[in-house]
């Protein structure tokens, strides 16, 4: 395995690890899966082959399917969605180990999911989002870097890490468009409409030259303060800095570092939008995830 592998800095004697990690490895070369993404994952199988190998005193491929029944019930006080993940990881832990001939049947086939209540995204209604975007002072440079970062969010349902790693090519402002890298480094076109572009064209003018002075990047909205000025914002910085906004502008309802994707998306669900439409704008790669919008549409 290369030296970037990110399993290789934690690799112990623990039950089940040479297998864990050797799926791991593979997980890594054939998805490009990210590095807290695959601890996550082999944190959640060495923790089930410790539980086998103290309650049973058996290796991961001697897994039957009541071993994985007993652990879940074990567990059942656990949330849905974390039960829902771990059994997601053992299907594909033990799918591989089955390709690999480190057993001859899967445990998992028969096992299915728990239910999970319907999570409805918490998001403010259109009169909030506007006391929320006109909050930032826009006779500061930070008020304009702010004021463009709000209202591009609003006006494109961008997720944060997509927000604040945008940089300056990947605006196009004739065309009202941006070029996005969301999730699973998948490339997407987004357009935007002209209040944002009249906002980024004034940041883009007056704000951030004023925060850049003499050093150079081409991180798109960017900070001032601290020990590196002028890099990108961070998402801490960028959830700081709606709290901060939501608090002045007199929004009292519950908020996420998101809340203005949800808005976007909802909102235009209330004005006829297409949900295909919605989903295509938003990345997402299932529209089932897509249409948890519509219960609060």
């Amino acid at each position: 395995m290369t030296a970037q592998a990110p399993a290789a800095t934690s690799r112990t004697a623990a039950p089940g690890a040479a297998e864990v990690d050797a799926f791991i490895d593979a997980l890594w070369l054939e998805d490009g899966l990210s590095p807290n993404t695959l601890a996550a994952y082999r944190r959640d199988l060495l923790l089930y082959a410790a539980w086998l190998h103290a309650e049973h005193g058996l290796a991961l491929p001697q897994t039957q399917e009541h071993h994985l029944q007993a652990y879940f019930a074990a567990r059942a006080a656990g949330k849905a969605t974390s039960a829902n993940r771990r059994l997601t990881v053992f299907k594909r832990y033990f799918r591989w180990a089955l390709r690999e001939q480190l057993l001859q049947a899967d445990p998992t086939l028969r096992l299915l999911t728990a239910r999970q209540p319907l999570r409805v995204p918490k998001t403010l209604s259109e009169a909030q989002v506007e006391a929320l975007l006109a909050a930032p002072d826009t006779d500061t440079p930070l008020g304009l870097r702010d004021r463009a970062m709000l209202e591009l969010m609003y006006a494109s349902g961008l997720r944060v890490s997509e927000l604040v790693t945008l940089r300056t090519f990947n605006v196009g402002l004739a065309e009202g468009v941006l070029r996005v890298l969301g999730k699973g480094s998948k490339e997407r076109l987004v357009p935007f409409g002209q209040e944002a572009a009249d906002w980024l064209t004034r940041y883009l003018a007056d704000g951030r030259p004023a925060l850049l002075g003499q050093r150079q990047t081409e991180d798109l909205f960017i900070t001032s303060a601290g020990r590196k000025p002028g890099t990108a914002m961070s998402r801490v910085m960028f959830w700081n800095l709606v709290k901060r906004y939501a608090r002045e502008a007199g929004v009292h309802a519950p908020l996420s570092p998101h809340t203005l994707r949800h808005a976007f998306a909802t909102h235009l669900l209330n004005h006829g939008a297409d949900l295909r439409a919605v989903q295509m704008l938003l990345g997402h790669a299932d529209i089932s995830t897509t249409t948890i919008y519509t219960h609060v549409a």
